[in-house]
């Protein structure tokens, strides 16, 4: 059967091949083309799945195949003049690039796995299991938050230990011949140990930091016994079920190592908080859990994201334990276990809530590491030569790795059009019938395929703008990498930042330089119109390729011009009954939303005179877990109107750090809160709205990104404030680092008492989380 089905896929392949490579006038090509696009846009409308699908692809590879012949046989300039050979040549890797990369994305995802659920029944059988929470830098509030939602994993006490794996406070740091180094390690030890005491949790450290997260792991692995390994970021806390949900798939399969879950935020990254996408647009990290992921797993080949993840102990022992040759331990380990027969699964569930970078540097400072790591992971251990994988898993790998090499095409696509645009180069052969016939269909299909294969996780050009705002910076981070693949290190993303103003991003700098260096090119192109009447047609094709450039140079610019953030945590709507103790009464109440620092609490109308902003209440409810307690202490922030009743914007005022385990339970306990508000972004917005979207999104925020930069440029006198002389500086607009769990309070206050807008204080209801605006 498997010789069958080989025989029929070659066929298919040299069909293809034969047909693609045939003398065809220009009108047959592009009726023909237009005739795939009308079809594939008709076939969107049935079951994405089986037959259809397979007729999409074909389709669609038979369009992007005759595109890449032209481009290879009729466009590239003559190696005689070197001046348009050069950057032509630059130019057609790129779109080679991309070619490559969109059949790579097709193989993995032509068919992604949907794995049915595996719920433990009551009556299975618990192996034990140990929970790793590494951490480096990261505060103890953020910590007591995670350590207390993997406590209260439904999951049997004596089955379970939670690890507390702290990197901060080595020997090697407690022992440094820098003072200051020694004491922060010292005291980050000693506070450690004390809340791992208070939460019944193992604290564990080393004698030194080898191998960064890696040797953290393997310090945990020897140190415990557990059957299974759960690994957990340090703001990656899990929900209830996920030991349940995942515990049983490694029932089904003697050989399975891994049990993935989705990496899911309760907050927004940089560019879903500046472009004010959060709560309408899928998330980036979507279209990779949501689609690639579970087509990896088809083959086999789905890998250890670093947290929110299972792993049989048996297999790690086997191969050595976590790898850390690179700096992504977790593809690497992955890598290493595929290739000696072990298996792997990926369930699309969300069961764990964690944290993205809140800054543009931040972000950057994240990608710059994955990028490297995977780099590293390429260079030192290419997949194509690693015995053991198989073909398909080799090709999934490389998918993987050789996604990391966009910022190259993409520094290309940004500037190719400037030098025929200045310099009058010719670095693209051809009319504009022929740009017209081959270019814009072979686009059109492009984004008809991206669409039906990932319609509800990615939107039209989403991921141009991604990559757009990483490539300025991850050009550098790829040239250090090829340059000395072993010297980049691990750093910690910070997290739970804030930004006391909006203003522009250090970073921002190159991408307002870009901007009007293309916006340069938009005069350029009229005046090769007007005075060169004869290639008008080229200027204009040219000419409109900028000005997309620019659209996505614009967006970027709303990128880079970081709206003000006061909250280092959204809110989350939650509808549980509660009670609210004030002095000797007991007044019923709801709790309407919660966030990690917080609580927006529904009251009777009647207490709206009697409780005010700073005072202290407790406030009563039943957890999801058996907890020793049921009452959390609060401060009010706000009593504002709301329909019915009044609604209390209040703050936790946790004394007790076991009262965190209350606040796990509030925010994090069930994962059916992240399903629901998941779904709500999954949504298929279609290619037509999804180009108008975009373009509407980057003509506002290029105006908005443009106005960031005249009123940073033109001079202010700050207004005085009662702590600040009429003559003093104003303080610098830096982000503020805040705890997990509000660890600074006057970091979410903005004078005047105005925290009470952050836990609370609007009186419309959220549809689920609420970022800051």
């Amino acid at each position: 059967m498997r010789f069958l089905v080989l025989l029929l896929w070659l066929a298919t392949v040299a069909t293809i091949i034969f047909m693609v490579t045939q003398p065809v006038s220009l009108d047959t090509h592009f009726v023909t083309s237009l005739i795939i696009v009308v079809i594939i846009a008709l076939l969107k409308m049935f079951d994405r799945q089986g037959l259809f699908r397979a007729i999409v692809l074909a389709l669609g590879t038979a369009v992007v195949l005759r595109y890449l012949y032209w481009r290879t046989f009729t466009t590239i300039p003559p190696i005689s003049e070197l001046q348009n050979f050069i950057p032509g040549v630059l130019l057609y890797f790129a779109e080679f690039y991309s070619v490559l990369m969109l059949f790579l994305s097709l193989f993995v995802t032509a068919d992604p796995f949907n794995r049915p659920r595996r719920t433990l029944t009551r009556d299975a059988p618990r192996p034990t299991v140990d929970i790793y929470v590494p951490t480096l830098n990261e505060s103890p509030q953020l910590l007591a938050t995670t350590l207390s939602a993997a406590k209260q994993i439904d999951y049997p006490r004596d089955r379970l230990n939670v690890f507390l794996l702290d990197d901060g406070g080595t020997d090697e740091r407690t022992e440094s011949a820098d003072p200051r180094v020694a004491a922060t390690a010292q005291e980050r030890r000693r506070e450690l140990q004390q809340l791992a005491r208070d939460l019944g949790v193992n604290y564990l450290t080393r004698s030194a930091n080898i191998n960064a997260k890696a040797g953290n792991l393997n310090n945990g692995l020897a140190h415990s016994t557990g059957e299974f390994v759960a690994v957990f970021d340090a703001d990656h806390a899990p929900t209830r079920d996920f030991l349940n949900e995942t515990l049983g798939y490694f029932y089904d399969d003697p050989k399975l190592f891994l049990v993935q879950t989705p990496h899911f935020f309760i907050n927004p990254d940089p560019l879903e908080h500046n472009l004010e996408t959060w709560n309408r647009m899928p998330s980036e990290n979507e279209m990779f859990y949501g689609v690639i992921q579970k087509g990896l797993d088809k083959w086999n080949a789905s890998f250890f994201c670093g947290s929110a993840a299972v792993l049989r102990r048996s297999a790690l022992e086997e191969s050595g334990g976590f790898s850390g040759r690179s700096i992504t331990e977790d593809c690497e380990t992955s890598l290493q276990l595929h290739k000696e027969g072990w298996n792997s699964a990926f369930v699309d569930r969300p069961m764990i809530a964690g944290l993205q970078p809140e800054t543009f540097a931040n972000f950057i400072g994240q990608r710059s590491r994955w990028c490297q790591g995977m780099m590293q992971i390429l260079l030192l251990k290419n997949p194509l030569l690693q015995r053991g994988l198989s073909f398909a898993q080799r090709l999934c790998y490389l998918s993987s790795m050789f996604y990391w090499l966009f910022p190259i095409a993409r520094m290309i696509f940004l500037f190719a059009p400037l030098f025929y645009l200045f310099f009058g180069l010719s670095i693209f052969d051809a009319s504009g019938s022929e740009f017209a016939a081959y270019t814009i269909t072979y686009i059109l299909v492009n984004l008809l395929l991206q669409n039906y294969l990932w319609s509800r996780v990615r939107w039209p050009f989403i991921s141009e703008l991604y990559e757009t705002i990483q490539s300025v910076y991850l050009i550098r981070a790829l040239a250090a990498v090829t340059i000395s693949p072993t010297r980049p290190k691990f750093r910690v993303t910070a997290k739970g930042e804030t930004n006391r103003t909006s203003r522009i991003s250090e970073l921002g700098g190159p991408f307002y330089v870009i901007f009007f260096i293309l916006l340069a090119g938009v005069v350029a192109t009229i005046y090769r119109v007007i005075m060169q009447p004869y290639a008008a047609d080229i200027a204009l094709v040219v000419g409109g390729w900028n000005l997309f450039n620019i659209l996505l140079m614009g967006a970027a610019l709303g990128v880079v011009a970081e709206r003000r953030q006061l909250r280092s945590s959204q809110r989350v709507a939650i509808d549980r009954p509660a009670e609210i103790i004030y002095g000797d009464r007991v007044i019923p109440a709801k709790i309407d939303d919660v966030s990690i620092a917080g609580a927006r609490i529904l009251v009777p109308a009647n207490v709206l005179r009697q409780i005010k902003p700073g005072e202290q209440i407790i406030m009563r409810f039943q957890p999801m877990a058996p907890l020793a307690s049921n009452e959390l202490p609060l401060t009010v922030r706000s009593v504002v109107r709301d329909e019915g009743g009044v609604a209390l914007g209040s703050e936790f005022a946790v004394v007790d750090p076991r009262q965190y385990e209350l606040v796990a339970d509030l925010v994090f306990a069930n994962s059916d809160e992240w399903v629901r508000f998941q779904a709500t972004r999954r949504k298929d917005i279609g290619v037509i709205r999804g180009v108008v979207e975009f373009i509407s999104l980057a003509i506002f925020q290029m105006v908005r990104g443009l106005s960031y930069l005249v009123t940073t440029a033109a001079p202010r006198r700050p207004a005085p404030s009662p702590d600040r002389p009429n003559n003093a500086p104003p303080s610098p607009a830096q982000p503020r680092r805040t705890g997990f769990i509000g660890a600074d309070p006057n970091a979410v206050v903005t004078g005047g008492g105005s925290a009470a807008a952050l836990h609370g204080g609007a009186s419309s209801r959220p549809t689920h989380t609420r970022p800051d605006r």
